[in-house]
């Protein structure tokens, strides 16, 4: 393995300075590479797609290459990747057109676990399409989201389940694999929030079974857009609402109004720095892919374990994350002497001192309140790519501080 941290944070212009960032979860910071694909497909004639002038061949060759490159990333057909503003907006806008498919007396299921983003447009098309909404709970003391919680909401009028391959907020990755193969075996289809899950591993869509698969390339040190991926054959038989002159192909059919070219340049350019976070990795980028995101899980799990080890050595702390199998995704909680706002005063306390670890529910209230926590969540501590040892020791050195300061 040839993981060269140092050569690697020298990609980051924002790495140039004192903070340590423990907010990747909520978005990683961008390789140089990246900038300089988005500021390139800018400074070079653009137009709508087509193939006469330099600009629409510009445009065509951008879109072409995202998809590929996405493709690669998630083991899935270029044909079957689908653009968007966010991973929230796709899946609102799926959610619609699969809906419109339902009839009364059809259930579809939901997740705990999951980001409301993946949560509440599935809530609101059923409510719409006179659908009832089940619930699969996890366990809040392990963090285990398990395949018996999945059958305790499954039924034969299942028509989707929508859940997450990891939790944004407490790491847990779910057996995907096993809860698809459930939920085919129920007749449902399986829409899988990927956010946080591709970040850290290699997604394979078909040795997951998702139908469909969301993420953000923002979490994956790319430009803020979202992304879907599907089965080509899949997508042809769904018809979403469109202008009539806009194109019906697939995925096109699915992307409204003109798409982001220069997002879309540096999302290719992200997916291949992540294809050389192992500098000794060859072939195939697919292939280089697997090799540098094994290395990435080594070098994670390698941090992951020295912040598990430096917070037991802690008291008042209480982490949430538990979980057998999950992403270095920690979130933690203090104990009442620290008051309510206790990580919120933690997390400026860090901040002051650069480094950078977020404090909230981020969005998964749902798993939140679940924890016990209410709306207000916890410390979350997040690894990206770029998280050096060096980092890590600031951190537990900080919340060190931090805790001697408790009221006594």
């Amino acid at each position: 393995m040839a993981y060269d941290i140092t050569a690697l944070r020298a990609l980051f212009p924002a790495l140039s300075g004192a903070p340590a960032h423990f907010d990747g979860p909520g978005g990683t910071q961008t390789p140089r590479a990246v900038i300089e694909a988005i500021t390139g497909a800018l400074a070079n004639p653009l137009s709508n797609r087509g193939r006469v002038t330099v600009g629409e061949r510009n445009a065509d060759g951008i879109v072409t290459r995202a998809r590929e490159a996405m493709g690669d990333l998630l083991g899935a057909q270029a044909s079957g990747i689908v653009f968007g503003r966010s991973a929230t907006q796709l899946t609102y806008d799926f959610s619609r057109t699969l809906a419109a498919t339902w009839s009364a007396g059809d259930e579809v299921v939901v997740t705990r676990l999951d980001h409301d983003a993946n949560i509440r447009p599935w809530i609101q098309a059923a409510e719409r399409a006179g659908v009832t909404v089940r619930w699969a709970d996890f366990d809040p003391a392990t963090g285990e989201l398990t395949l018996d919680h999945l059958r305790a909401a499954l039924s034969d009028r299942t028509r989707l389940v929508a859940v997450t391959a990891a939790s944004n907020l407490i790491g847990t990755r779910p057996a995907i694999t096993e809860i698809s193969r459930l939920a085919h075996e129920a007749g449902a289809l399986v829409y899988v929030d990927g956010v946080h899950y591709t970040a850290h591993a290699l997604v394979d869509i078909g040795a997951l079974g998702a139908d469909f698969f969301v993420c953000s390339p923002y979490k994956f040190l790319g430009p803020h857009h979202g992304v879907l991926a599907a089965p080509t054959e899949l997508l042809e038989t769904l018809r979403p609402d469109k202008l009539l002159p806009s194109s019906d192909a697939v995925p096109e059919r699915f992307e409204l109004g003109t798409l982001p070219y220069e997002l879309l340049a540096g999302t290719s350019t992200a997916v291949d720095v992540l294809a050389g976070l192992d500098t000794d990795a060859v072939g195939s980028r697919r292939e280089r892919l697997a090799t540098s995101l094994g290395a990435l899980h080594q070098h994670e799990e390698s941090l992951r374990t020295r912040i598990d080890q430096g917070l037991a050595a802690l008291d008042g702390i209480t982490v949430h994350s538990k979980a057998g199998d999950r992403t270095p995704t920690v979130l933690l909680t203090l104990d009442d002497v620290f008051g309510a706002q206790g990580t919120q005063d933690a997390s400026r306390f860090l901040a002051e001192r650069d480094v950078y670890a977020p404090s909230g529910s981020f969005y998964a209230v749902e798993a939140s309140r679940r924890l016990g926590l209410g709306d207000s969540g916890g410390l979350r501590i997040g690894l990206a790519p770029y998280t050096s040892t060096d980092d890590v020791e600031r951190l537990l050195a900080g919340l060190e501080l931090f805790l001697k300061r408790a009221p006594h």
